[in-house]
Order: structure tokens, then C-alpha cells, then sequence
């Protein structure tokens, strides 16, 4: 078992060398038939041709490639093939260029939702606030309410609190890059139509 796979990783190594040589024998003939090489190298791969018959072989059918090459005819397009295809391209109305490609009613309804989500936040929070009996008619308690009044591991201790602000911080974080894309793409223009007045 491991002489034939010696055999058979020789066989492979011989393969690979014998086809790199083969690609490189064919890209020196090719310099020789386009006459790219320089006049040693022409001399060297007229003396291989000479004298070893693979070369021969190699080069005959190569020049057979390149008289087909030769023989084929360029096909040139017809004197009129340019103005045939523009007024082909004018009997259909091409699509006018919009600023907008998102319907503004989504955008609306996006910031609804999250405006409605911040509002329930906001409502939850103060609904966590324990208010104390008021002996004034005053609408607000006479005392000010402080952070440690506030019980905070009961406020944000819930798990869909924390969703809910990490969505919002990263919804956030993509209003204000498309807000500087806006302003970048705004001050892009600006320049162009002032280098156009210039």
C-alpha cells in the first residue's frame, strides 16, 4: 500500500512539473510567433525548435491558432449602429431621478411607534413612583422628589426595560449617522453648484 501511493504522489509531482513546463513552453512560443521577445531569447527558442520534436509540435499547433485567429474577420458594426440604438433608447421614458426612494408614510409610521414606545416608557416610570397623600389642593406634592426616593432596581430591572433602551439607543445611533450623511451629501452639492457658477 505505501509503494503505490508513493507511485502515485510521483505520478502527481511529475503531472504538475510536466504541465508547468508545458504552460511555459507555450507562453516563450507565444512571444516567439508575436516577436515580443528579445533577439536571445529569439535565438534560444529557434535553437528548441530546431531541435526537440515537442517543441515542433507545440509551435505548429500554435501557428495553426494563431492563421485562424488571422483568418477571422473583425465584424464592424454598420455606420448608423450608434444613432439606431440611442433611438431605440428614446421610445422609452426613462424613470425620472427622486431624492426619495422611501415613502414618507413608513418613515411617519416608524416614528409613531417609537414615539409611542417612549411615551409608554415615560408613563411605566412615573406609574412606579409611589406618591405620599397630599394635604395641600396643589396638583403636585409639596416635596421634591430625589434619586433616592426612587426605587431603581425596581424600575430598570426589567429585562424588556433593557430591550427597549438598547433598541432605542441603537435606532438612535442610525438617526443621527443618516442626519450626517444628510448634511455631508447637502454640503457635496452646494460645492459642485458653487464650483459650477465659478
Amino acid at each position: 500500500m505505501r509503494i503505490r501511493g508513493r507511485q502515485n504522489q510521483l505520478f502527481e509531482n511529475s503531472f504538475i512539473i510536466w504541465n508547468r513546463m508545458d504552460q511555459e513552453m507555450e507562453k516563450l512560443i507565444w512571444e516567439y510567433i508575436d516577436g515580443i521577445c528579445n533577439t536571445t531569447e529569439k535565438a534560444a527558442i529557434k535553437q528548441k525548435l530546431d531541435d526537440d520534436p515537442l517543441w515542433r509540435i507545440k509551435y505548429a499547433e500554435l501557428m495553426r491558432i494563431q492563421n485562424l485567429l488571422q483568418q477571422e474577420e473583425l465584424e464592424m458594426p454598420s455606420l448608423r449602429f450608434t444613432k439606431k440604438v440611442m433611438e431605440e433608447i428614446a421610445k422609452y421614458q426613462v424613470a425620472p431621478a427622486t431624492k426619495n426612494y422611501i415613502n414618507k408614510n413608513v418613515i411617519r409610521g416608524i416614528a409613531a411607534f417609537f414615539l409611542t414606545m417612549i411615551a409608554g416608557l415615560v408613563i411605566y416610570f412615573l406609574e412606579q413612583i409611589h406618591w405620599t397623600g397630599n394635604p395641600s389642593n396643589n396638583l403636585l406634592p409639596d416635596y421634591t422628589l430625589g434619586a433616592d426616593k426612587l426605587n431603581w432596581s425596581k424600575l430598570l430591572n426589567n429585562t424588556y426595560v433593557n430591550i427597549f433602551i438598547g433598541i432605542n439607543v441603537i435606532l438612535g445611533l442610525i438617526l443621527l449617522d443618516k442626519y450626517m450623511q444628510g448634511r455631508k451629501n447637502n454640503d457635496n452639492t452646494q460645492g459642485l453648484s458653487e464650483g459650477d457658477t465659478a
